[in-house]
């Protein structure tokens, strides 16, 4: 169940309190799903780069803007973020089931080393087309890797996709496809 179908439940039971907000209920209208602890705000710094890459085929000129973008850590974003709820996050995140966090570190990293690659070969000389299928391949192999860290922070997961799994095994799944 994601975080945004709760609400009304958490909503129902807060009525039942004193009428002061519980932590589930402010972790809820923070954006952060209250059963995990994680925020899908931090999604948005990938799914950045993945639309620069998606452009990169049609707009060279988008190049420089990919080139510049940075990798960061969960904690990394929410403080360089302008996220209302960032410091409740931050907290959330270090009080988050340590499998969980793991599981979405672990899909972090593989991420940032896609987009790493790929940004070291997009340095290198090579054709507009030949960039741009580049940047396309990348951006379809991320996305998966995005959606499946969204699953980790809904707490939509199964036994299987809790347990952290190497960058690399990852990354060489993807190619196999």
């Amino acid at each position: 169940m994601k975080y945004q179908d709760c609400v009304g439940a958490v909503q129902a039971a807060d009525e039942a309190q004193d009428g002061q907000p519980d932590g589930a209920s402010l972790l809820a209208a923070a954006n952060i799903n209250p059963l995990t602890g994680l925020a899908t705000d931090y999604l948005n710094h990938f799914n950045e780069a993945i639309m620069l890459l998606e452009m990169l085929s049609s707009c060279p000129d988008c190049l420089d803007d990919f080139l510049n973008w940075q990798p960061m850590s969960y904690r990394e974003h929410f403080v360089a973020s302008r996220f209302s709820g960032r410091d409740m996050a931050i907290t959330a995140y270090n009080t988050a089931d340590p499998d969980l966090r793991d599981s979405l570190d672990t899909l972090a990293v593989t991420m940032t080393a896609v987009l790493e690659a790929t940004r070291a070969a997009l340095r290198t000389e090579m054709p507009p087309e030949v960039a741009g299928v580049l940047a396309d391949r990348a951006a379809a192999w991320l996305k998966p890797l995005v959606a499946r860290a969204g699953a980790v922070i809904n707490g939509e997961t199964d036994a299987g996709l809790t347990q952290p799994v190497s960058p690399q095994a990852v990354v060489d799944g993807l190619m196999k496809r």
